[in-house]
């Protein structure tokens, strides 16, 4: 089981693609303690990288539409425009 640290958003990135993969594995498999290790590696990246208490609600919508390479007309899509801009 290769488990690297995640100092970057690049190695974020790599991480939560890796958590997708996993993300159905069965519990008491290697799988599924890959899944919880990295799952644990990317929650502290994240509270470093992007502190909950810094953010207030419009700030935490961005962080994840930049995490998630959304876009404001993908918010649109969810929540209707006058609500989006």
């Amino acid at each position: 089981m290769d488990i690297f640290p995640i100092r970057s958003d690049a190695d974020h990135r790599k991480a939560v693609q890796e958590i997708e993969r996993l993300w159905d594995a069965r519990e008491g498999t290697e799988e599924f303690n890959r899944l919880d290790i990295l799952a644990t590696l990317v929650d502290a990246y994240e509270a470093k990288r992007w502190p909950v208490e810094d953010l207030d609600p419009v700030d935490t919508i961005k962080a994840d539409m930049e995490l998630n390479g959304r876009s404001l007309s993908d918010l649109t899509k969810v929540i209707g425009k006058s609500r989006a801009s």
